[in-house]
């Protein structure tokens, strides 16, 4: 987990036994940026997860401008 990163759904009460309360909002912006990138195919699925975290990365240093 990145250091400024934050959870995207935090419920404290269903925390696991580490104390992490589910996805991080990093996670939950490469999961959408999967969704676009799905169609090119197992053969590039690490170049397809390493842009995802790229565009996600981005839109946390976006959101971070606010």
């Amino acid at each position: 987990m990145k250091e400024n990163d934050v959870f995207a759904f935090p419920l404290p009460e269903f925390s696991n036994v580490d104390g992490r309360q589910g996805m991080t909002l990093r996670d939950y912006f490469a999961g959408q940026a999967l969704i676009y990138h799905a169609n090119w195919g197992s053969e590039h699925a690490e170049q397809a997860a390493r842009v995802c975290y790229a565009l996600a990365d981005a839109m946390l240093t976006e959101r971070g401008k606010e």
